[in-house]
């Protein structure tokens, strides 16, 4: 790894989740020791990272269900060579819809992946960033091609900043932070008395298609939706008439496109 480059975001990512060497984490570590912002988001991220282990901890301590046992499958699967093969199928659906199935699907997964996922991720990054007056972009407007390039690339999806200038917010630029689903894109707006509007994009593995729903927690409110694939969300401190207004405005320029099409 070239230690002489400078670092990204993607390094304090790594550092986060334990990835680095011993050199380059050392290298981290002594950034973060003289640059208390990027200290803060590193343990959000790792206060993050910690809510999740928390959370499917009692799930990883159960034990196997007993019909998910190794040897039990090996032997339901001899036994079903001796059956003929209808009686065998139906057996083999039963097992599928009914002991295991109930417990490799626990809880609904659109709220585990989904749209109301996509909004708790990014209220956790609107509270890191938007609180952030030294760096809260990684590359500013003047930088957005290279910024909607790099994200780009990183989600495998073409992703597009919405231009939300007349509803009184100029575009500050954004960054790539790290979810419970993947990487996604964060871009960040502000207004003349310095009221900030993130927007959350990431690919989405359920309800790639999704209408609008609105989101509050921790003071925060917003609206997500999904469309072609892509998640959306967008936050912000402003009251709910006002924050959906501009949701609109922004799923607007983004659907226009495909509409033109």
């Amino acid at each position: 790894m070239n230690m002489d480059r400078p670092l990204l975001e993607d390094d304090l990512l790594a550092y986060v989740d334990g990835a680095l060497d011993a050199d380059m984490r050392a290298r981290v570590e002594q950034y973060l020791d003289t640059h208390p912002e990027a200290a803060r988001r590193v343990q959000g991220y790792l206060a993050q990272r910690d809510d999740l282990r928390a959370a499917l901890a009692p799930i990883a301590q159960e034990p196997i269900p007993a019909a998910l046992n190794l040897s039990r499958l090996v032997d339901a699967h001899r036994s079903a060579r001796r059956v003929p093969w209808k009686i065998a199928a139906s057996v083999a659906l039963a097992f599928t819809l009914g002991g295991t199935g109930g417990w490799l699907l626990r809880g609904d997964p659109a709220d585990q992946a989904g749209v109301a996922a996509l909004a708790r991720e990014a209220v956790s990054s609107y509270q890191v960033y938007a609180v952030d007056h030294t760096r809260p972009v990684e590359l500013r407007a003047d930088n957005t091609r290279e910024l909607v390039d790099w994200v780009s690339q990183r989600l495998n999806r073409t992703v597009s900043v919405p231009d939300l200038s007349q509803s009184g917010y100029r575009y500050m630029g954004g960054r790539l932070v790290a979810t419970e689903h993947g990487p996604a894109a964060l871009f960040m707006y502000d207004d003349d008395r310095g009221t900030r509007v993130t927007m959350l994009v990431r690919p989405m593995k359920v309800e790639g298609e999704m209408k609008m729903v609105p989101h509050r927690q921790d003071g925060v409110a917003g609206y997500s939706w999904a469309d072609q694939g892509l998640g959306y969300s967008l936050m912000s401190s402003l009251d709910p008439d006002s924050i959906h207004r501009l949701a609109d405005e922004t799923r607007r320029q983004l659907t226009a496109p495909r509409a033109a099409g």
